[in-house]
């Protein structure tokens, strides 16, 4: 359309006639029905954006001599494309951030938290995370919830009226995969027990299952407050998406609980036992399992005490981590009840070797045990040791005055032939000296500056001259230190390490 000196409309093509029938030739178009267009004549602008009987206008003036001429186009279409596709990128980010927090999450708890506050403000102006407690006698219903402007997430019990007043509840909780649908209208009174004080009257509620692969995980409420606007389908089928997230997230949560008691359980009947007290003994043990995050493993140490000393073991399962402390546990349990018809140390370690090759399964696990079983008998003038070997490294008698010597054994691992070769020695401990009994993790710790060399023998041995006359307790923490030093972190196999020092006489 085109104007006069005066602003008054000159010309309207048919475009704009069937744009903007209001504007007709003679129109002052200061004064038109168009706010956005009108406003733009009146400020002297050159462009003007708006809407006008429901459509976005988007108008240029270009000057032609004394008149002018503006140009109007329909962008409605254009817009709504652009609003969709910022909407869409909007619900991407949303997700992506959902399923970073989510999948970071292995806490039940902590991930029930993270669902209510990520779902607050962009889904909802509330958001109630609902479950079914462990113990399925129990009628209540575990909640947690966040609501804007709360600052931190809410949780309690509610109880099994609920279900019964907020339509889809009971359905959603028991996993059926129903199409979620707003609620208008709530009555506040259903919804009061879960709902902060002064939330006010909600306007829509969606009520969304949330889903795992074993059944269902428990469900979502998102709550919109009165003037915002209801859920739309996208909005509906964003929520679906982001509750299937939140219950997958759930169930990897609960079973994590689940493995991680069970792991608890484990370690506390695998780890190595408190030594005892024995008159004329002084011991000191010490472990450390391979990455140190369940802090189970394959080696072990094992001290009985008798009337007249102590029988010690101290062994080495192949393998690392869960699968060896299971076989461990097998070793420990066989010598506790076997030491009780047999203290001699070969013929223990005999029947030790058979009742590990006996085991149905063995022969499907290849299992090796590398062990050194010794009895400690107390004497006037020190500690007479027999020790039994079973292919492991021979233990080390450090003297009060630094002097450091191996106590070789030989023999064969345990549980790996049915008739083993196995070897014993005597040795005797004067008061102050001190026998070490160890696992190869101890020498097979790699570092040093090319990363790969090992702790070694020799090493170890000047560790024990440079410590001689240290308490066990004492001994054994250096030994620790000096290989955690010397590995800087890196991976090692388990370590475990037994140190017995005759006592001087009272």
């Amino acid at each position: 359309m085109t104007t006069d000196e005066a602003g008054r409309v000159t010309l309207v093509n048919a475009m704009a006639t069937e744009l903007l029938p209001e504007i007709t030739a003679g129109t002052e178009l200061g004064r038109c029905p168009v706010p956005a267009l009108a406003r733009a004549v009146r400020d002297d602008a050159e462009r003007f954006d708006g809407e006008h009987g429901g459509r976005r206008l988007r108008g240029a003036r270009r000057q032609l001599g004394h008149r002018y001429a503006w140009y109007i186009r329909d962008v409605t279409e254009e817009h709504t494309r652009s609003d969709a596709l910022l909407a869409e990128r909007a619900r991407t980010a949303f997700l992506a951030q959902a399923g970073s927090r989510l999948g970071s999450s292995l806490h039940r708890d902590q991930t029930l938290r993270a669902v209510t506050t990520l779902a607050v403000p962009y889904l909802a102006d509330a958001a109630v995370a609902l479950h079914r407690p462990s113990t399925p006698s129990d009628p209540h219903l575990r909640w947690v919830r966040y609501a804007d402007g709360e600052p931190s997430p809410s949780a309690g019990l509610a109880g099994p009226e609920l279900t019964g007043t907020v339509p889809g509840l009971a359905e959603a909780l028991a996993g059926h995969l129903t199409e979620p649908s707003p609620w208008l209208d709530v009555d506040l009174a259903d919804l009061a027990s879960v709902l902060p004080p002064g939330f006010g009257r909600p306007g829509t509620v969606l009520v969304s299952p949330m889903r795992a692969a074993g059944g269902p995980a428990g469900a979502l409420l998102l709550i919109r407050q009165n003037g915002r606007a209801g859920f739309d389908r996208r909005d509906i089928d964003l929520a679906r998406e982001f509750a299937a997230r939140a219950g997958a997230a759930l169930a990897t949560a609960e079973l994590y609980g689940e493995q991680a008691h069970l792991a608890r359980v484990l370690q506390t009947s695998l780890l190595p036992p408190e030594l005892p007290t024995v008159p004329g003994l002084r011991m000191a043990g010490g472990y450390r399992a391979a990455g140190d995050t369940l802090r189970i493993g394959g080696d072990f140490y094992e001290v009985f005490p008798h009337r007249d000393g102590a029988l010690f073991a101290l062994g080495d399962v192949c393998g690392k981590g869960v699968g060896a402390a299971v076989l461990t546990g097998r070793v420990r349990q066989s010598l506790q009840t076997l030491r009780l018809v047999e203290q001699r140390p070969l013929e223990l370690i005999q029947l030790l070797n058979r009742a590990l090759f006996d085991a149905p399964d063995a022969a499907r696990r290849s299992q090796l045990t590398t062990l050194l079983l010794g009895s400690l008998q107390r004497g006037p003038a020190g500690v007479d040791v027999r020790i039994a070997g079973g292919g492991h490294p021979a233990p080390l008698v450090v003297t009060p005055a630094g002097t450091v010597t191996p106590v070789p054994v030989g023999g064969m691992p345990v549980g790996a032939l049915p008739a083993p070769r196995f070897a014993e020695t005597r040795v005797h401990l004067d008061p102050g000296d001190l026998l070490l009994a160890y696992t190869d993790g101890v020498t097979e710790a790699r570092g040093g500056r090319r990363d790969v060399e090992m702790f070694g023998a020799d090493r170890l041995r000047a560790a024990l001259a440079s410590a001689a006359g240290l308490p066990p307790t004492a001994l054994v923490e250096r030994l620790l230190q000096l290989v955690d030093e010397w590995s800087e972190g890196r991976a090692h196999d388990d370590i475990a390490m037994l140190a017995v020092c005759a006592s001087a006489p009272a």
